[in-house]
């Protein structure tokens, strides 16, 4: 593979310490490579260095004769007063960028719903960002180097961009850096990590699971006093090997190895005994929202929607922006009132929000961080152990120097963290995190979810990271139409739904009405099924939903008997654990047909 560019013996401090001492490394063609790191180590550092825009206090960067190389910062760069189509395309004439299958891809792909002709200034923060990766990714570049490009990008957004980069350039054709937090978008791009951290920069070789594995076997082999990082790490790993099958059908990692680390690893969560707790803590009603409709005005939002939350529920809510997310939370906390039907709430319920505002701070903002911990509790129970507010500090990411620093003087992520722990100090039953891995590194990502994996509560989650939906959440819903939908086949079920329903939206009518100052989309080729083949197919998908549906509530009121049950009779639980393993058998099974008859029909 060919020489792209590469760094010689780079050096670089600031003021108060040392980013990199003696780092030399390189960037062939076909390398795809994922940067991860805690925040402040140098990541977007490392990208300015590599490109040019920053010089190092000693050694050299190279780059081939020739080669060209497109970088999208975490800061807005676009002319305010530029239109969106002069920023994407500048002078070129209709045709010959309406030609070009990379642009229109780009085109589709990202700004759809952006007016071709609006002023940049008049536009959103997150649509913004998004313009600026499309102008970045309509150019023909050597290399890509991408700091943070997931930010504002919804899942489908995050699943397109993906699906661009790997089919981009050729296998061994190419260079891509990427600074990233979500870990779904480094395993599905990238072919190597580098770990940047104390000064260095440590490669692995494949994407985030291999470089977990790598990490935890490091990790064993070094000192004791890693040892805190290693447990939480072979948890992590053990998730990866358990939990996800799309991830399992093709490691990238080895088997033996990953298998050989986890033996003695017990469940990522074990949902019996959280079942147990939730119900003792929260009784048998939650939320049960009834035949609920919400409009704005003439707007409808939702409609009929009906949802009963069970205790320790663990869902997952997925949709475009503007599809009623946060309206459906707020039937939950009570924030938001229903315009028909109606919100019954269990007496016992406690609900908090980890918002994105960080509200919570606003009033500790002179306060040292130790005084404001202090005045919640003296103690919290976590995984059955109990642990000082210090200790939680502690594991989420804190130092001890740090409990002196006034809340007005942490960076966003550790004022997340901290706002995370503010919440579950008041120990509420009904958690709701909306976009919860805002300025959180990898690292702190898994130490959170580590920390929610033994909460008992009931947990609904919206988030545009899809490693942290699947991994903190036991199912997901989707807000499609202003209907509320179950989702077996999680995301990957959603991003089809979404895939059928714009191809719907782009059909020969659709095509004929839409505006002309906004690209269209490519046509949708027709099904080549026959009316009594298409009607016999969707007939057995509606009953095969039915049959999943009354499985799934089967399985739902199986654990319901199982944590009422008497824990000292044993054979009745073994009798009712194999009920529910034959029972969610039959649902994957079932999930496998809805999606084969899904993509039939699509």
């Amino acid at each position: 593979m060919a020489h792209l560019l590469g760094a010689e013996n780079l050096h670089l401090e600031f003021p108060t310490r040392v980013i990199f001492d003696s780092i030399t490394i390189g960037v062939n063609e076909g390398d795809r490579i994922g940067i991860v790191g805690r925040n402040g180590d140098g990541k977007s550092t490392l990208l300015s260095l590599l490109s040019g825009r920053l010089e190092p206090d000693a050694g050299r960067v190279t780059v081939r004769g020739g080669v060209t190389i497109g970088m999208l910062d975490q800061t807005d760069v676009l002319d305010q007063e530029m239109l969106v189509s002069q920023a994407i395309v500048g002078d070129l004439e209709e045709y010959v960028w309406a030609s070009n299958p990379i642009i229109r891809d780009v085109i589709d792909g990202l700004i759809q719903d952006i007016p071709w002709d609006a002023v940049i200034g008049s536009l959103s923060g997150g649509q913004r960002r998004r313009v600026g990766l499309a102008a970045l990714l309509v150019g023909d570049w050597d290399c890509i180097f991408l700091d943070e490009p997931t930010n504002h990008l919804d899942v489908e957004g995050i699943t397109w961009l993906a699906n661009h980069l790997n089919n981009r350039w050729g296998k061994n054709a190419g260079g891509l850096l990427v600074v990233t937090h979500d870990r779904w978008f480094l395993d599905e791009v990238c072919n190597t990590t580098w770990e940047v951290h104390d000064q260095i920069i440590e490669p692995f070789e494949g994407g985030y699971a291999a470089y977990i594995l790598q990490r935890v076997e490091r990790d064993r082999m070094a000192a004791a006093s890693e040892s805190k990082r290693q447990n939480l790490m072979r948890k992590e790993l053990a998730w990866l090997r358990r939990g996800a099958p799309a991830r399992t059908a093709k490691p990238k990692f080895r088997i033996e190895a990953a298998n050989q680390l986890i033996e003695n690893e017990p469940p990522v969560r074990d949902k019996i005994q959280l079942s147990q707790m939730a119900s003792q803590r929260l009784g048998k009603d939650v939320v049960d929202i009834l035949d609920v409709s919400v409009s704005y005005g003439e707007k409808q939002v939702l409609k009929d929607i009906e949802w009963r939350i069970a205790p320790g529920e663990r869902t997952g809510i997925l949709g475009i922006n503007g599809a009623g997310k946060s309206t459906l939370l707020g039937l939950v906390t009570g924030d938001v009132q229903p315009t028909t039907g109606i919100v019954k709430r269990g007496k016992t319920i406690k609900v908090a929000t980890l918002s994105q505002e960080l509200a919570e701070l606003v009033e500790h903002a002179n306060d040292r961080v130790s005084d404001v911990v202090a005045r919640k509790r003296t103690s919290y129970v976590s995984g059955g152990k109990e642990m000082t507010p210090s200790q939680l500090l502690e594991r989420l990411g804190f130092t001890s120097a740090q409990l002196q620093t006034p809340v007005k003087d942490l960076s966003g992520g550790q004022r997340r963290r901290l706002q995370l722990l503010l919440i579950l100090l008041d120990e509420p039953n009904v958690l709701v995190l909306d976009e919860p891995s805002n300025d959180l590194d990898t690292d702190m990502l898994a130490a959170m979810e580590d920390l929610l994996d033994s909460w008992p509560g009931t947990l609904l989650v919206v988030s545009h990271d899809r490693y942290l939906m699947e991994r903190v959440t036991d199912q997901q819903y989707a807000i499609l139409d202003g209907k509320l939908r179950h989702l077996p086949g999680g995301v990957d079920q959603y991003l089809k739904l979404r895939k059928a329903s714009d191809a719907a939206d782009t059909g020969p009518s659709a095509s004929a009405s839409a505006s002309s100052t906004t690209p269209a989309a490519a046509p949708v080729p027709a099904n080549q099924l026959s009316g009594a083949e298409r009607r016999n197919a969707e007939k057995e998908l509606a009953s095969t939903e039915r049959k999943m549906a009354k499985a799934t509530e089967a399985i739902k009121a199986t654990h319901d008997r199982l944590a009422a049950h008497d824990q000292g009779d044993y054979e009745g639980i073994s009798i009712m654990m194999q009920e529910i393993t034959a029972l969610e058998a039959t649902v994957a099974s079932l999930e496998e047909r809805w999606l084969e008859l899904s993509e039939l029909l699509s």
